[in-house]
Order: C-alpha cells, then sequence, then structure tokens
C-alpha cells in the first residue's frame, strides 16, 4: 500500500442523497455529494482534493473537445452484511487506467492519488452504497486533456476526476445482439484495447441502429472480413460450444482486457471449465448452434457484471436461448456475488477494502 497524497477535503453542507430513490436507480443517472478532482501541470500531479459534486467550467478550445484525449475507467464497490465496504478489483482498473493513458500519450496517474484518492472519497460518500440485491456503488475515474489551443498534439495539462453513482443492473433483462458487418469498433494497431472515450463515441451509431431493428447491442467483427468475433459493445462475451467456454483472445489489441472477463476466467477454471481464448469465427458460432453445440451466451464487464443473451441475429440466422439454457453463466454469477459480498472466501485478494 502506498502513502495517502495530501487530500484538501471540502464536504458538502447538505447531503442530496435525502432527494434519490434508492429503490429506482437507473444506471448512471444520480451522482453522490464529492468527488475527486486532481490537476496535472509543468511535468507533475498537483492539488489533488475532494470537493462536492458540481460543473466543470471549459474553455471552448479545450483539446479533449477537439482531438478527443480523454479516458475512463468503470469500477464497483459493495456493502456486505456487516457495513463493510469493499472495491472489486480496483488495482486491475487502476493498471488497465494508465495503459489507456500510454496508448493515448497521456500521462500516467500516480498510485497514491488514484488508490487513496479513491478510497477517501468513498469513504466520505459511503451511505450512498446501496444494500439491494445486484446494486453498487459504480465508481468512474476518468482523465482528459485540459490545454486551452487548438493544434494536433498532445496537451500539456490534464484534469483527473473521480465520481460515484449508486445503480441498479445495467441490464435488467437478457438481452438480443445483432452481429454487426458494416461499421468497425477496433483494428489491429488500433485503440480498441484502451478505454478511450472515442472507441464508445464510434459505436453509437450501429447501436442505435441495431435498437431500431428490436436489439439491444452489437456484436463487434473485425475490420477486414467482418467474421471474426470481436466483443459486445458494452461488455465482452463468451460463448459455451461442448461444455467449453470460449471467449475471443485478446492478442490482436482489438478487445478491451476486461476486469470481469479475467474474473470469469478464474472461477470457470475453478470449476474444471475447460476455458479457450481463441479466435471466432461467425460461422463457427451459427454451426454449432444448428448442431446443438452451442448451449449458452453471455456477457461479462464492470457494468454489466454477468449478463444473459437470449439472441444472437447473424443475417438470417437467429440463434435463440432461454432461461433453461443459462446455467453455466448464473453459476459463475453466484459465485462471483459471493466473493463480492463477503459470502464466501476471497482466496485471490480481489476486494479491496475501504
Amino acid at each position: 500500500m502506498v502513502a495517502a497524497p495530501d487530500i484538501q477535503v471540502t464536504k458538502v453542507q447538505h447531503s442530496k442523497i435525502k432527494d434519490v430513490d434508492f429503490g429506482h436507480l437507473p444506471f448512471g443517472k444520480f451522482f453522490t455529494d464529492h468527488m475527486l478532482v486532481a490537476k496535472y501541470d509543468n511535468r507533475k500531479w498537483e492539488s489533488v482534493e475532494i470537493k462536492p459534486y458540481q460543473s466543470l467550467s471549459l474553455d471552448p478550445s479545450l483539446t479533449a473537445l477537439h482531438y478527443g484525449q480523454s479516458i475512463f475507467e468503470g469500477i464497483k464497490a459493495y456493502k456486505d452484511e456487516h457495513g463493510e465496504v469493499f472495491i472489486f478489483r480496483p488495482y486491475d482498473n487502476f493498471k488497465r487506467f494508465n495503459t489507456s493513458a500510454a496508448r493515448m500519450n497521456m500521462p500516467e496517474v500516480p498510485e497514491e492519488i488514484f488508490m487513496e484518492g479513491m478510497r477517501e472519497l468513498i469513504r466520505i460518500d459511503r451511505d450512498w452504497i446501496p444494500a439491494e440485491k445486484d446494486h453498487s456503488l459504480y465508481i468512474r475515474p476518468f482523465m482528459f486533456a485540459t490545454d486551452a489551443m487548438l493544434g494536433v498534439h498532445p496537451s500539456d495539462t490534464y484534469l483527473f476526476i473521480i465520481i460515484l453513482s449508486p445503480t441498479g443492473p445495467y441490464y435488467p433483462r437478457p438481452l438480443k445482439i445483432v452481429v454487426e458487418e458494416k461499421y468497425t469498433r477496433a483494428a489491429p494497431g488500433g485503440v480498441g484495447f484502451a478505454k478511450n472515450a472515442g472507441n464508445y463515441g464510434g459505436s453509437l451509431l450501429a447501436s442505435t441502429e441495431a435498437q431500431k431493428q428490436g436489439y439491444d447491442q452489437v456484436l463487434w467483427t473485425d475490420a477486414f472480413e467482418h467474421k471474426w468475433l470481436q466483443e459486445v459493445g458494452t461488455m465482452n462475451v463468451f460463448f459455451v460450444i461442448d461444455n467449453k467456454a470460449v471467449t475471443p483472445s485478446l492478442d490482436e489489441g482489438t478487445i478491451l482486457d476486461g476486469v470481469t472477463r479475467k474474473s470469469v476466467i478464474t472461477i470457470l477454471n475453478e470449476m474444471n471449465v475447460p476455458v479457450e481464448e481463441r479466435h471466432v469465427h461467425v460461422d463457427e458460432l451459427v454451426k454449432a448452434y444448428q448442431e446443438g453445440r452451442l448451449q449458452e451466451v453471455f456477457g461479462t464487464g464492470t457494468a454489466a457484471t454477468i449478463a444473459s443473451i437470449q439472441t444472437v441475429k447473424y443475417q438470417d440466422h437467429v440463434l435463440e436461448f432461454s432461461e433453461k439454457d443459462w446455467i453455466l453463466s448464473m453459476e459463475v454469477k453466484k459465485r462471483l456475488d459471493a466473493i463480492r459480498l463477503h459470502q464466501a472466501p476471497d482466496t485471490h485478494e480481489w476486494m479491496f477494502k475501504v
């Protein structure tokens, strides 16, 4: 554990927590009383503070608005039955955040600001963590360029901010997804592995068109043939074929190295379920379904956790699944939830105590 930085704390005079209906928490709509802000200038991080959640004052020529230097992470905190607060695998997100920063030519955020700043912020706003099943405190660290000038070059100044949002399930019902054959999310050598804002901005048109067809999300494919499966718009994806869990490999740098994905692979190994990380062709998926060998499909992600997939559409092929098929994914979710809520031993030391 690193030493905590000197953090100036200014607390709100009146909490807004009583204005929030904790029985109805759509994802990402409500935010806690405080946020953490750190500034990068003169090649160093400075002015770390926790202050009331508030709007930002931004120059119209802000570099991030024009050239897209903006990255973020998604993390979750939970409260167990004894009222103890834990964050799920934040060191993995911290490392991935700085991997994204390096790819986007941005400065790395020091561990003491990211980890200890997050811990202190959650400690202050811990009453916002919901206790209901499948609820959590969503943590959003992000960084963006703040130079006030035009010109295609890296910024010299940045803001790092953490905000918190009490939330319920991201997907309250099973998903219907369609294989994307027109648009491209990522290509080798690009920024697909980085959690940068542009990846998500570039995906919105495809998901909107999918929703017009009655689907929730797209399943992205490679940039060249649109045949090799990558990830779903908001999460990684697993296919259970012949009692094996198959998930697209990360070797081309086009897929996000999901923290929940890694956790699911670990749990599957403990369940003695074979896991294959490899390239997956859409024709293989259709053939396995037609032959009765594709047993279930599910997504994994911080926001989504474990998301059941009801339908996968590819051209004229519609692959349908029902509740009776979601056996492996629900067992994985059960085990993952038990670890997060301290109802099972945390043998991998995934839970970071606040």
